[in-house]
């Protein structure tokens, strides 16, 4: 197995670990949380560039990377719904999440007609975003409950009531686009005369 697939398979084996560190009540779990998340999206970052520029691009890791990146996204904006200490609507959540479901079923549809569905700007851009958002989000929990830093009330409502939910509908706005890119793209492969 190539490097890039062994990181891009670390970022797998990562996920349940942050999601168990996001929910065990332990000293620091939020900067731990942090960390794992952290060392995922780095692990994105440098799998596909690994791959293209050495030439080790395989069907495994076409089909596992992007699935790796969609379920610690999902995972990550699912906590922050469930947990009251993150102001997050759901909306932006089943946004997100069904625009992933529609991009994986235009990848599989392209498939089977032997196209394969690269990575535009915008699926980037919305990826690389929602990751910082995402980065920025644990910070701000890990400064507010693990270590328990005493922001005054006004700026602390600020960032839980308008920031955090600015950084998250931002995301779901570029995952709009994003979305709407790759839909009229691959268009003809989802055309009802068909």
């Amino acid at each position: 197995m190539n490097l890039p697939n062994k990181l891009t398979l670390l970022r797998v084996f990562l996920i349940p670990f942050f999601l168990l560190f996001m929910y065990l009540n332990l000293p620091f779990h939020f900067a731990i949380a942090l960390v794992i998340f952290g060392i995922a999206s780095i692990t994105d970052a440098l799998d596909g560039k690994i791959a293209r520029s050495r030439n080790l691009v395989t069907n495994f890791g076409k089909f596992l990377d992007p699935l790796a990146d969609k379920v610690l996204v999902i995972a990550a904006l699912a906590v922050f719904v469930e947990f009251r200490e993150v102001n997050m609507s759901a909306i932006p959540f089943i946004i997100i999440t069904a625009r992933e479901f529609m991009v994986s079923g235009l990848r599989l549809l392209a498939a089977n007609s032997g196209i394969v569905v690269a990575a535009g700007i915008w699926g980037k851009l919305k990826t690389a975003f929602t990751m910082i958002a995402i980065v920025a989000i644990l910070f701000w929990l890990s400064l507010c409950f693990d270590f328990e830093i005493g922001f005054p009330l006004e700026f602390r409502n600020a960032v839980d009531n308008v920031l955090i939910p600015v950084l998250i509908w931002i995301s779901a706005v570029l995952t709009v686009i994003s979305g709407v890119v790759y839909l009229k793209g691959y268009w003809n492969l989802i055309d009802s005369d068909k």
